[in-house]
């Protein structure tokens, strides 16, 4: 059994593989303004707040659309192919099974907005859920996560984060959390209180706490 009070999941790239969706919306919308975008563009906003890779891409693409602008446009188009279809990542959801059968309770803590949050939230037994469109400061911050661990009456520095970015993962150790990094699409800086795994897959509830100790 885990000896944490709760555990707080990132969403993108760590339960869904939404990553490959960002940067495809991403090519769509340099693609409607006539403008390149490449893989390393779209690299550099992984773990980012929307708002931020926003005024990234407003301003990478040279286009008179405000951030705000785009943040709805890439919004809309992940919630539209979320809805018809959810890629999860190896081994995500057999551990949240998990730690809801062993009454662990889980909190998702994503700076996606709630549009694209909901049809993932909806077939998981999150009990709190936090987005990027209700907290003030987001990742790197560490506001995320202790907003996540107060809506669940826990301290965050009882808890554990799963993430899989450099961005996440700051905001969840800031936050006074022990992280589990399982890097996706980059690389994630090793740090205290932070352990890497390559894959979910096969991780049952007692290996979680055997690995910080």
């Amino acid at each position: 059994m885990t000896e944490y009070a709760a555990v707080l999941w990132d969403l993108d790239g760590t339960i869904v593989d939404t990553e490959p969706l960002w940067m495809a919306a991403e090519h769509e919308l340099a693609a409607a303004h006539g403008k390149i975008w490449t893989e390393e563009d779209g690299l550099a906003l992984v773990g980012n707040s929307l708002l931020g890779s926003g005024h990234y891409i407003r301003e990478k693409l040279e286009i008179e659309m405000t951030a705000e602008d785009v943040v709805d446009y890439l919004v809309s188009q992940l919630a539209a192919a979320l809805s018809e279809h959810i890629e999860w990542r190896p081994g995500a959801r057999d551990l949240i099974g998990a730690l809801d059968s062993a009454g662990v309770p889980q909190a998702l803590v994503t700076m996606s907005y709630t549009s694209i949050a909901e049809p993932v939230a909806a077939s998981l037994p999150f009990k709190a859920v936090v987005t990027g469109d209700i907290v003030s400061r987001p990742k790197p911050h560490p506001d995320p996560y202790l907003l996540a661990a107060e809506l669940l009456g826990v301290d965050a520095q009882d808890c554990l984060a799963i993430e899989d970015s450099g961005t996440g993962a700051t905001s969840a150790n800031a936050a006074g959390c022990d992280v589990l990094v399982v890097p996706h699409f980059v690389n994630v800086p090793h740090a205290e209180s932070r352990i890497q795994v390559p894959t979910l897959e096969g991780l049952g509830i007692d290996d979680l706490a055997a690995l910080f100790a």
